[in-house]
């Protein structure tokens, strides 16, 4: 299993379960490409899924970057060590 972390807007993320990571997904009428992942995070004091990242696929790499700093502090799975 594998969690996919859409990162949607600064401090707006969503979490699913999926049995594959895919280039690209559509939820909500938006396109959203696989920016990371999936990966195995290291083991920690609980078991963790292996984990993708994904965001709207329109994003330049910096916007990725700013979005994905902006909402680590509400993913866990974005703070691991991988």
């Amino acid at each position: 299993m594998i969690s996919a972390i859409f990162l949607i807007a600064p401090h707006l993320a969503r979490t699913e379960h999926l049995e594959e990571a895919p280039e690209l997904l559509e939820r909500d009428g938006v396109t959203f490409s696989l920016r990371g992942g999936p990966r195995q995070p290291k083991p920690t004091d609980r078991v963790w899924d292996c984990v993708a990242v994904y965001a709207p696929d329109e994003l330049t790499e910096e916007e990725f970057q700013a979005l994905y700093e902006a909402s680590r502090p509400q993913v866990p799975e974005l703070n691991l060590h991988y």
